[in-house]
């Protein structure tokens, strides 16, 4: 009879035999290790394209670099003028 057979009728299945337990290996290394600093979470905007000559996208990334969210839905010309007006009122 099949698994789902010997279930129904009432047969516990075997338990499954456990693996034998291995020891957890510790690497140590053999010089001391420097500390990494985190790389900024900013990331620092080419000043050589200018800010009309940007696509939504990448006035939307340059908008968070500067504090100010832009939504892509707006037109082009729009998220200029907000980004434009942000930076001179900042």
């Amino acid at each position: 009879m099949s698994k789902f057979g010997d279930l129904l009728g009432g047969k516990t299945p075997a338990p499954a035999p456990a693996a034998p337990a291995q020891p957890t290996p510790v690497v140590v290394p053999s010089e001391p290790v420097e500390a990494i600093a985190p790389e900024s979470t900013q990331e620092v905007f080419e000043s050589d394209v200018s800010i009309d000559e940007m696509s939504k996208g990448e006035l939307e990334e340059y908008g968070r670099t500067v504090g100010i969210e832009l939504d892509r839905r707006h037109s082009r010309r729009k998220l200029i003028r907000e980004l434009k007006e942000h930076l001179t009122n900042s």
